[in-house]
């Protein structure tokens, strides 16, 4: 699907890494980029903090937000993964694309590199981008704190807390049991997600547009827990069993403690997050950059 805005009359609204000092040349580079094209911007007010105060640059007059009081016609997301995620939480359900300009290490989410910058922006100037329309998980719990924040790009995750014990993590798909892990954790994951913690532990890479969850386990005890690909319009619930009672749930990272009463309900969420990609993105080719397939590493 093809936007159709002049960049000049655009508003973008721009998150960034507050942890990268070394890295602020590339947040200079933006701004001036994005002022060459006359571009309307307003900038997180931590982040800007951060530039401003914190490392003296020099930044033009912007308009500044806190959270997610903010409209746009694009977000820029200026860091790794992990801003890309922030920002995506804070657009939410308003439909707003977001750009993620990789100044991390791996960048599966940001995955426009700086040297990209310029020959993007006027890519986006001549309307030759691509929205990239990807799931969106959701929790549902009686926990308040958990709830503020219910949904995932990536993934929702439970683990266990405080104790070398495993905990059994009874799972059930549509209501009809599927089995009980006994292990370190569940992850479950989007085809988004599937490149990032669910990978780390064995977890399958799936296409984005795939339109499935992956329900993978972290150290299980047996041996022949493997990963399991569902369809992403079915319902999972967990019910959690610890020896000391509780438990955590990371929703995109975010982790809080869960008691172990408490059951979890995960089903696809009723939006999706757009992501802006260059005209001649393909998937593979990234798939292939960020993995080294092919590579000789001797």
């Amino acid at each position: 699907m093809q936007r159709k805005s002049q960049i000049n009359y655009m508003k973008f609204a721009i998150f960034g890494n507050t942890y990268q000092a070394k890295k602020s040349f590339y947040a200079e580079q933006l701004f001036n980029l994005l002022g060459r094209y006359n571009a309307q911007i307003s900038v997180c007010r931590e982040f800007h903090h951060f530039l401003t105060s914190d490392l003296g640059l020099n930044l033009p007059p912007v308009q500044l937000f806190d959270g997610d009081d903010f409209e746009a016609d694009m977000v820029i997301s200026l860091g790794g993964d992990g801003t890309f995620l922030k920002a995506a939480s804070r657009v939410g359900k308003k439909s707003i694309p977001i750009l993620g300009i990789n100044i991390g290490r791996l960048g599966f989410l940001a995955d426009i590199s700086p040297e990209e910058m310029e020959n993007t922006f006027e890519e986006i100037h001549q309307h030759r981008y691509t929205l990239d329309e990807r799931r969106v998980l959701q929790l549902q719990c009686d926990d308040p704190t958990l709830m503020k924040e219910p949904y995932a790009l990536n993934e929702i995750a439970v683990l266990k807390r405080d104790s070398s014990s495993m905990i059994s993590i009874h799972t059930a798909i549509n209501d009809v049991p599927l089995t009980t892990y006994q292990a370190d954790g569940l992850i479950i994951a989007t085809p988004t997600g599937s490149t990032a913690y669910s990978l780390s532990v064995g977890g399958p890479i799936i296409v984005p547009h795939s339109k499935t969850i992956a329900i993978t386990p972290v150290a299980p005890h047996s041996l022949n827990m493997r990963p399991i690909v569902i369809c992403d319009d079915w319902t999972i619930t967990l019910d959690v069993e610890s020896r000391n009672h509780n438990f955590l749930v990371a929703i995109d990272g975010r982790s809080e403690a869960c008691n172990e009463t408490t059951r979890l309900t995960i089903s696809r969420a009723d939006y999706t997050v757009k992501v802006v990609k260059r005209y001649n993105h393909v998937f593979f080719d990234t798939l292939r950059s960020k993995m080294m397939w092919g590579a000789d590493v001797r």
